[in-house]
């Protein structure tokens, strides 16, 4: 296994394996060609259907309330008290993407079964 000995190398890989830049976002024509259980891979091409702009907003609620690292109890009564600082706006998405699946009753949407071999890391040597 090659190593990594510059960290603005590390940089650009793991912002291909999950882009959060805008410019990106921009960019329609770009491949699913991420991990096949990720929204950059071939779970990434399903179409929403069946799913109003408030459930999708409701989704968007629910993960950002489950990205939040707190126990259910816990919760904030609003949005805006959440501990905005110490969460991962990836989970977040991520999150989201997960429960509008759920909402149109097709979670966990991955084809086939996902193995060992599919996850690169799963059986590195240290």
């Amino acid at each position: 296994m090659d190593t990594i000995d510059n960290p603005e190398d590390l940089k650009r890989i793991l912002e291909g394996l999950s882009p959060s830049s805008y410019l990106q976002t921009l960019d329609l024509d770009r491949p699913y060609d991420g991990q096949p259980w990720t929204s950059q891979g071939e779970r990434g091409k399903q179409q929403v259907h069946g799913v109003s702009m408030r459930d999708i907003q409701d989704c968007y609620i629910r993960a950002c309330y489950e990205s939040s690292g707190l126990a259910l109890v816990d919760y904030p009564a609003s949005l805006y008290e959440l501990p905005w600082d110490g969460m991962d706006p990836i989970a977040v998405i991520q999150n989201t993407l997960c429960n509008i699946e759920k909402k149109m009753g097709i979670f966990p949407n991955i084809k086939g079964s996902v193995g060992e071999s599919d996850i690169p890391w799963f059986n590195l040597s240290t």
